[in-house]
């Protein structure tokens, strides 16, 4: 596909890397040259100097012709007006970045008038993602499919789990009243693994596990994961992705300490958030955090602007005793480095917004969009990814058992919703029309279910 993308921050060029890698043909549009200049040098991809409103640099990059533009510059109402401009030029679809509050209420109508197709939120979506981690402390990520009848949860094997050494096909059979979940990814030595039955689980694996609500409660709780309750949570940084929190922790209940340093913008804050305890201060300073309670809350959550502010203050909330501290970071090559300290709660509104803008992609790109995916998560900094689909009466695998087909040898059946109710298929399990299938993949190439399964 032909796709524009107007903005090369860090968002835009980490999206433009995964397109271009996907096989699309990218143009990337910018008034910065030096940023231009190591596009050049680092992906195989056109660029275009200049606005990304302007009529003149729109239709340089060609915009009449392509197949997506997506804007995702630092200002909501450039990258609106360039949705309408290239729209108004030719353009098939259009995806917009709008992050402020304020444009919350009226975005139906300023779709509509601009010609806006998608709208992306990436700081209301990093915030759901960590009301989601709150519910599980133990846990580093949690991301739901099938409209929520289904979750899959991260965890590290610990020697208090009773997982060492076992194998996956003999678990259940040494410990049958242990709650079923499907162990779908594992992560060990820096690789992805797609585990099979013969797989033994070692202390220190990072390990992905799939099933419905009730079922990967109760698996938790039955191996020593207790879900408690969290219900104060102190939170550094007044960014947006902290004001959308905030208002879902509160309607969740929750007792809330925000703590910005700039003064007007605390103000605005406490205005907007009257349920909230705000606070002026520098949330690195460890005197300030313990006279407002630090020692005494549940979780402690860094969302400033700066990545080492926040993974100082996390280190610290983690040695003052905090049960979770989840950390803001988007430099991809932390991550691994902040497991390996204990940090394991690690958010990215980077990843988050790309992920979100790829799936978008995919289904626009599938020659027909209802075999398109329906929802995608990726694993492990994208060594895997998790991906949902409807299947369709005219997919020529239906009534087939899995045993019978023919699987990808990189990819795992990983939970059928049929009726509203979730399965973990076996080898007898037979797909059939209208059902959500979710799979896991290794790698990044997969556009339809029948790219991975097919009949022999």
């Amino acid at each position: 596909m032909r796709i524009i993308i107007i903005g090369d921050g860090k968002v835009g060029h980490s999206l433009a890397q995964s397109l271009v890698d996907e096989g699309h043909r990218i143009t990337i549009i910018d008034r910065n040259e030096s940023v231009l200049r190591r596009c050049m040098d680092t992906l195989d991809a056109l660029t275009v100097k200049g606005s990304g409103v302007s009529v003149n640099t729109l239709t340089e990059a060609d915009a009449a012709h392509a197949d997506i533009v997506i804007a995702v510059t630092i200002s909501d109402e450039i990258n609106m007006l360039a949705c309408l401009t290239a729209k108004r030029l030719g353009a098939a679809y259009a995806i917009a970045r709008i992050r402020d509050p304020e444009y919350s209420k009226s975005l139906p109508f300023l779709m509509k008038e601009l010609l806006i197709d998608n709208v992306i939120n990436p700081e209301r979506i990093l915030a759901q993602e960590i009301s989601r981690i709150l519910r599980y402390p133990f846990s580093g990520s949690v991301e739901t499919f099938a409209r929520g009848r289904v979750e899959m949860m991260d965890f590290r094997v610990t020697p208090g789990d009773g997982l060492h050494g076992t194998t996956l096909k003999t678990l259940y059979h040494n410990r049958p009243a242990l709650p079923r979940v499907l162990f779908c990814a594992v992560e060990r030595s820096h690789e992805a693994i797609i585990p099979k039955g013969d797989f033994s689980l070692a202390d220190g694996d990072h390990v992905f596990v799939i099933s419905d609500v009730a079922g990967i409660t109760a698996f938790f709780k039955a191996i020593g994961k207790n879900t408690s309750d969290i219900r104060r949570v102190m939170i550094m940084g007044g960014s947006r992705t902290a004001y959308y929190l905030t208002q879902m922790l509160l309607d969740m209940h929750m007792e809330v300490t925000l703590i910005e340093i700039d003064e007007d913008k605390a103000q605005d804050l406490s205005e907007m958030l009257p349920g909230a305890n705000v606070i002026v201060g520098d949330g690195t300073d460890q005197e300030l955090l313990l006279s407002e309670g630090l020692k005494e809350m549940d979780a402690f959550i860094t969302l400033s602007g700066r990545d080492e502010e926040n993974i100082m203050a996390g280190l610290y909330a983690q040695h003052a005793g905090v049960r979770k501290v989840i950390v803001k970071n988007n430099r991809a090559n932390y991550t691994e480095l902040l497991g390996t300290i204990g940090l394991n709660s690690v958010v990215n509104t980077k990843q988050v917004t790309s992920n979100t803008i790829l799936r978008k992609v995919r289904a626009r790109s599938a020659a027909d969009s209802s075999a398109a995916v329906e929802h995608m998560y990726r694993l492990m900094d994208g060594k895997a990814e998790a991906l949902e689909f409807i299947v369709r009466e005219d997919d020529g695998f239906t009534g087939v058992p899995l045993k019978d087909l023919h699987v990808r040898e990189d990819v795992l059946v990983a939970v059928i919703v049929r009726n509203n109710q979730v399965q973990i298929p076996f080898g007898d399990s037979a797909l059939q029309a209208g059902d959500r299938v979710i799979i896991i993949i290794r790698g990044n190439d997969v556009a339809r279910l029948s790219d991975a399964l097919e009949t022999y």
